[in-house]
């Protein structure tokens, strides 16, 4: 399975998002630390969930990562959140 597809399954278990997109971003950050020939490092995240209804911008961010962290120990380098309730 590719890692966006991880990302997707793990966000839809957690969060259950009423919208979510999974953008990989990794084409544009060749060269770049962290970036692999092979992609699959960059993301930006767009997710709309109302399990981050009265949280602030960072405990949304915080919980994302949390959620995530299997990913980042796996070549995930970078992620850009875009969270909304």
């Amino acid at each position: 399975m590719i890692r966006s597809e991880r990302i997707r399954d793990i966000l839809t278990e957690v969060f259950s998002p009423s919208a979510l997109d999974v953008i990989d971003d990794s084409h544009k950050h060749a060269g770049h630390a962290g970036a692999r020939p092979d992609g699959e490092t960059h993301y930006t995240i767009k997710i709309g969930s109302v399990e981050f209804e009265g949280q602030s911008r960072v405990a949304t961010q915080r919980a994302i990562l949390a959620a995530l962290k299997p990913e980042f120990e796996t070549g995930l380098h970078a992620l850009s959140i875009k969270a909304s309730s």
